[in-house]
């Protein structure tokens, strides 16, 4: 399964091991620190850590990791399925965008669409989930804006800084995918 969707000169594919070595130099050195409060990730992480990460995913039959290729073909991105439960139908997403200047465009949620297919058609999902902060509200708009419901709230259930924010749930099914793509 090496689906490449395109759009624009961007690229979205499956993660390979070889890519290990750029997805650490173009977004670990270092990592965007906005990424890291906007995402609940550390700030700091070692290459044999991050190299070793994305190898491992490649190989887990339980995640499907989609890299974001900007139009000069650098790693700017993923989208990913994981923790799938293959007797429920169902998977976690993440998304990120590593590079603050690359948000905005567009392509975020290009990714999300292209995941969600991949997700409902591909592999036959019934439901994907998610969790987001909600002083994120880009990310936020981007998910209402692919179909995501919003389930429940954590209140106040993360830090921003020293400030509280809440971890609100969302999730699409299957049908209400298909019903939005008619």
């Amino acid at each position: 399964m090496d689906k490449v969707y395109e759009k624009d000169g961007y690229r979205l594919r499956l993660a390979r091991k070889e890519d290990a070595e750029e997805y650490y130099r173009n977004n670990f050195q270092p990592f965007d620190p906005e990424v890291s409060r906007l995402t609940g990730s550390r700030t700091d992480f070692s290459h044999d850590e991050v190299v070793g990460f994305l190898k491992n995913c490649v190989e887990d039959k339980n995640r499907y990791d989609f890299l974001i290729f900007s139009p000069k073909g650098e790693i700017m991105g993923e989208s990913v399925l994981n923790e799938i439960d293959w007797d429920l139908r169902k998977a976690n997403f993440r998304i990120a965008i590593f590079h603050p200047e690359e948000c905005g465009k567009g392509i975020g949620s290009w990714a999300i669409e292209n995941t969600l297919e991949f997700a409902f058609q591909e592999i036959n999902l019934h439901r994907v989930e998610l969790d987001v902060f909600s002083f994120n509200p880009r990310a936020i708009r981007a998910y209402e804006k692919a179909g995501f419901q919003r389930e429940g709230v954590l209140r106040d259930a993360v830090k921003d800084g020293e400030n509280y924010g809440d971890d609100i749930l969302m999730s699409i099914l299957e049908e209400e995918w298909a019903e939005r793509r008619r």
